[in-house]
């Protein structure tokens, strides 16, 4: 990989995870859903699990460089 891509990828990736999973942890705090209509406790594992796949990518990545 070049450099200028995977860092632009990384970062996008990882501010990605840790906005999502923050935003997660926000909704989780406060009681509200996650998601609409859907069952509270798969919709906050679905996006966290998404946000952690997002942040092990991005760092993945940031080590190619």
């Amino acid at each position: 990989m070049e450099r200028g891509p995977a860092i632009f990828t990384g970062v996008v990736f990882v501010l990605f995870g840790g906005g999502l999973l923050a935003w997660t942890a926000t909704q989780l705090r406060y009681r509200r859903p996650v998601a609409q209509g859907v069952s509270p406790v798969a919709s906050a594992t679905v996006a966290s699990v998404a946000a952690v796949l997002a942040l092990a990518v991005g760092g993945w990545c940031l080590t190619q460089v």
